[in-house]
């Protein structure tokens, strides 16, 4: 077998891909000379909030401000507890904390590693205000159930769709289910901006508005503040690129599930277990996460042979120092399970069907 250099990522595949629309955007952005809430945002925020199947969308700096700006809108305070899951990217939880609130956690489902829905509504009391679930690595959560339980309790829905922009939940792409969805734009996302960026989206106009404001110092109009709010604006410049890879998102997400099924059949007579996909969702495939015994040994095996991988996510958040004031939380067995099991091996719309056939190759030969 013919050592091969695989990146977690190709940035460089990509760009060349797109360059001179890209390019073109970039320079149009320049003619326009307007560098923040100009006119391209605000076309990104309906061709995004239109793609997912929402009425609003507020473009923001991050996914994580996207996090932070709708929990604070649905008026979540130091008097709150939001439920989710501690197995996560830290800033599902961080949106929580910094609003005051104190973050409930669940176990998640060992096949999807989405939150289990069966274990909420023993962990709702009478501060809890909200549930924020995970659609993570690009497979959704069981959304009927998570509603349902949310209309039985009245607590609001903030949809975590960073890993998920495209993902379809019986026909409906999440993010336009719950009272708002957040998407992240970092640029290893599916949709990925050259920087930060981030957006909220809801069909709830008054929450809308209120999200509108709050990303902008709390301004009405300029220099008028009705209330404190912070700088968190998605600028022209990343707007105008996200509309150029908008319009790839649903051949490069296609293109991401059939490499995904490669690795499958590869790798289905192998001790491997593989990513899980529930027959009436449509999966993203953010991540292709694999969870194998004697991980640490396969991911030395997979880099020496030119492989790199990632781990998403080893330390779950209830574990972390910064969080330790929630570490007391207890009945997270799978969440702790699958941390010292999981691997993401590399997987974008550029990667060719020889790459995916190597690195599988590669990890069917470290587990013997």
């Amino acid at each position: 077998m013919v050592k091969k250099k695989i990146p977690f990522f190709n940035f460089k595949r990509e760009h060349s891909e797109i360059q001179l629309e890209i390019s073109e955007a970039i320079e149009r952005v320049f003619k326009s000379g307007r560098f923040v809430l100009g006119g391209e945002g605000a076309a990104f925020e309906t061709e995004f909030s239109s793609y997912i199947g929402a009425k609003y969308g507020i473009g923001v700096n991050s996914g994580s401000d996207a996090l932070f700006l709708a929990l604070k809108a649905l008026g979540i305070d130091e008097n709150s507890e939001v439920i989710t899951v501690s197995h996560t990217f830290v800033s599902t939880v961080d949106g929580i904390v910094r609003c005051g609130a104190t973050p409930v956690f669940v176990d998640v489902e060992p096949d999807t590693y989405c939150i289990n829905t069966a274990k909420i509504e023993e962990k709702i009391t009478q501060k809890t205000k909200a549930i924020l679930p995970v659609h993570l690595y690009g497979h959704p959560v069981d959304l009927d159930e998570v509603l349902k339980i949310a209309k039985q309790y009245d607590l609001s829905v903030v949809e975590d769709a960073c890993q998920a922009h495209g993902t379809e939940y019986k026909g409906k792409k999440v993010g336009s289910s719950g009272n708002a969805g957040c998407f992240s734009f970092y640029p290893v996302k599916n949709l990925g901006a050259y920087g930060d960026g981030g957006m909220v989206t809801t069909n709830d106009s008054s929450l809308a508005e209120r999200i509108k404001l709050l990303r902008n110092y709390g301004q009405s109009r300029k220099y008028y503040h009705d209330f404190v709010g912070i700088n968190s604006r998605l600028d022209e410049l990343q707007a105008a690129i996200l509309r150029v890879k908008l319009s790839r998102l649903d051949e490069w997400n296609e293109k991401r599930r059939r490499l995904a099924q490669l690795y499958k059949e590869i790798l289905e007579q192998t001790d491997v277990v593989l990513p899980s996909e529930r027959p009436y969702v449509k999966h993203a495939y953010h991540l292709f996460v694999i969870r194998l015994a004697r991980r640490d040994n396969c991911q030395r095996f997979l880099q020496k042979r030119g492989i790199q991988t990632q781990i998403h996510y080893p330390i779950p958040v209830h574990k972390q120092k910064a969080y330790a004031a929630f570490q007391s939380t207890r009945d997270l067995s799978t969440t702790q399970t699958i941390c010292n099991e999981i691997l993401s091996l590399p997987l974008y719309p550029s990667l060719n069907d020889d790459e995916v056939a190597y690195t599988a190759g590669v990890t069917k030969a470290a587990i013997g």
